[in-house]
């Protein structure tokens, strides 16, 4: 699906809304969908199950943050919050590049390119919310986008396999202050 295509998806209740118009909203909101198919992907295997958790906290994080900044009052207090998206997204690219061995590296090359260019985007949005430039240089991030929107690499998920699996536990034993023992059979 590319990013045209997504767009045509999202209802018009968000596409109606002022926030819309932030740039760095839109890519967010796009790259946590396709976090979606790509936590699926990683919890295929049993060594990501916890790092597909995080990647799609992380990533949903971020647009949830922007959308939130964006609805306060002060310019403070809306960069506070484009900070923690910020946070977020460095984040959710950490853990794509954490998850390539399972991704695939065209996909997490993909994502990781994508978070960078919302990085760039809250760049240039908190500096002008705060009234001063961040501590940090900007570093020389291209703007070409079209490479990141069209034709978006997807892992390879088929979501009706990823059902809840049953866990075996084996039987415990607890040893108790009296000198007892007692066996518990694993729970059903």
């Amino acid at each position: 699906m590319t990013y045209k295509e997504w767009i045509e998806t999202v209802p018009s209740e968000i596409r109606d809304d002022s926030v819309w118009r932030v740039e760095a909203y839109r890519l967010a909101l796009f790259a946590g969908d396709l976090a979606w198919y790509d936590s699926t992907k990683l919890l295929s295997d049993k060594r990501t199950i916890s790092l597909a958790d995080q990647l799609h906290r992380a990533a949903a994080a971020i647009s949830g943050d922007i959308t939130e900044g964006y609805s306060r009052r002060s310019g403070k207090d809306q960069a506070r919050f484009y900070e923690y998206a910020l946070g977020s997204a460095r984040e959710t690219r950490d853990w794509y590049y954490k998850g390539r061995h399972v991704l695939g590296e065209t996909v997490a090359n993909h994502r990781m390119d994508l978070h960078t260019q919302i990085i760039k985007s809250l760049l240039k949005i908190i500096p002008k919310e705060r009234g001063f430039k961040l501590s940090e240089e900007a570093p020389p991030y291209s703007s070409d986008l079209a490479h990141l929107l069209d034709q978006p690499p997807m892992a390879n998920t088929e979501l009706a396999s990823h059902a809840p699996r049953t866990t075996h536990h084996a039987p415990r034993t607890t040893h108790h202050a009296s000198g007892t023992t007692h066996h518990a059979s694993p729970p059903a």
